[in-house]
């Protein structure tokens, strides 16, 4: 009979103890909420975790039977755009984000998932753009984790006293 598939409901972000198992994963794999994939030692597992849990290198699933298993960032292909001029590289920033595009940045560098076509207009800028493997860990968001809403924000009063002399 074939072993039961383990399931993980909870995550720990930053693990430092001990695993019983590991799985090396893409971006697009750590960002899902519900996935199911083969671990290194050939187990199957399925995650089922609240939306928006983005699994980062070094965090750990913890399955229903106790066992924990290793988040790794598995290398990806990747573009990276880079120039010594920081001005040129906010600005390619600005045009990567008003494509929505997942972003990594490093000093001096932006790091995205291969496009040919972002490419091209990167260099049209005038940035370099050399292809890379590596894994991706891309800038989580300005709004990752805040569970505020808007309103919270003004409960305050608005009237104010203005004196012009």
């Amino acid at each position: 009979m074939d072993e039961m598939m383990l399931e993980a409901y909870h995550h720990s972000t930053a693990f430092d103890g001990t695993w019983q198992d590991e799985v090396h994963l893409v971006f697009s794999e750590r960002e899902k909420s519900r996935y199911r994939t083969t671990t290194e030692r050939g187990q199957e597992l399925g995650w089922f975790l609240p939306r928006g849990i983005v699994l980062g290198d070094g965090d750990a699933l913890v399955c229903d039977n106790k066992e924990i298993i290793l988040i790794r960032a598995a290398s990806e292909s990747l573009t990276e755009a880079y120039t010594d001029d920081g001005h040129l590289l906010l600005r390619a920033a600005y045009h990567l984000g008003n494509r929505h595009v997942s972003l990594q940045i490093l000093p001096g560098a932006l790091r995205f998932p291969r496009d040919h076509v972002l490419e091209e207009m990167l260099k049209g800028l005038g940035l370099e753009v050399r292809a890379v493997d590596d894994a991706f860990t891309p800038e989580s968001g300005a709004y990752a984790g805040v569970t505020h809403s808007h309103e919270a924000d003004h409960e305050h009063g608005h009237a104010h006293s203005h004196h012009h002399g």
